[in-house]
């Protein structure tokens, strides 16, 4: 017990004696996590969109303009299911569209309860016979009058995929850099405590202190450094994306049709990572900057 009391006030201290390192050190791992938090958080709302439109896969979805009514729309399904390759046409009404919105966001639903307009358009949904006359489908059907637009997502599921390629690669090879960084920083920063203590660390190692017990104090300075950090990171994280949601939410879900993942999802995970990142990084930069002065 005196050994993990000494060990935790003798954290503390030399984190106090060195506060403008240790500050320099907790800035560059937030920086880091803050960079790793933004790429995350596009990373898992990506790919929500990109199951959306994979859901929406066999199917073809025919926006119709506003003046087009309930009547033309039904005349519309009717001539479209006469269209080669076409296995089959839902008319969707504006208010159908809205309840299938609803049900995808489920819990989350009750954002759409406070739309002054129902912003979803009235659609004529497609099955094709085969995926491969889907294109051929669409080309017909865009010469039709009233129709608004039709999203053919192969090609939009093609795109994302393709983004979130980029995205994963790109986010990738950053963190690692940053991680280094990180670890290079805490490691320099822990250095120049043991430097200070280096006569104090030989007394104790000649008295018989173990490796560990020497090192315990630096390897704890590292881990609150990086706790603090991710405890930093997570917090401008959280409340960022929390604005960006209540900002965007609902445009996103209009040009989109897709919700975002919803606050608690990205709060729970980034405080999990971060945690576990920061702490990994402040005891790896204290070994590192132990090894000179003992033997692993």
């Amino acid at each position: 017990m005196r050994a993990f009391s000494y060990t935790i006030r003798q954290a503390f201290s030399q984190i106090a004696r060195n506060k403008n390192m240790s500050t320099a050190s907790v800035f560059a791992i937030t920086a880091m996590m803050l960079i790793l938090g933004l790429f995350f958080t596009l990373m898992v709302n990506v790919n929500l969109m990109a199951e959306n439109a994979e859901d929406q896969f066999e199917t073809i979805q025919v926006y119709l303009e506003d003046t087009v009514t309930a009547e033309k729309a039904l005349e519309m399904t009717k001539e479209i299911e006469t269209l080669d390759y076409v296995a089959d046409a839902r008319y969707i009404t504006k208010e159908e569209a809205l309840e299938i919105m609803k049900g995808r966001w489920g819990e989350n639903s009750y954002l759409l309860d406070g739309l002054v307009d129902n912003p979803f358009p009235a659609t004529i949904e497609i099955t094709s016979t085969d995926l491969q006359y889907e294109e051929v489908i669409v080309k017909d059907v865009e010469k039709m009058r009233g129709v608004e637009e039709v999203k053919f997502h192969q090609e939009t599921i093609d795109k994302i995929l393709t983004i979130t390629g980029y995205i994963e690669t790109g986010a990738l090879v950053l963190i690692i850099i940053l991680v280094i960084v990180s670890i290079i920083v805490v490691s320099n920063t822990i250095k120049l405590t043991v430097h200070a203590r280096e006569k104090e660390i030989q007394i104790m190692k000649y008295v018989g202190a173990t490796n560990w017990f020497v090192r315990g104090p630096f390897l704890v300075e590292g881990i609150i450094i990086g706790f603090i950090a991710s405890i930093i990171a997570a917090a401008i994280v959280g409340v960022g994306y929390y604005k960006v949601v209540d900002m965007f939410a609902e445009k996103v879900l209009i040009i989109f049709s897709s919700g975002m993942v919803p606050f608690e999802f990205i709060i729970q995970n980034i405080v999990i990572i971060f945690v576990a990142l920061g702490v990994c990084i402040g005891s790896l930069g204290s070994i590192l900057s132990m090894r000179r002065f003992l033997r692993a």
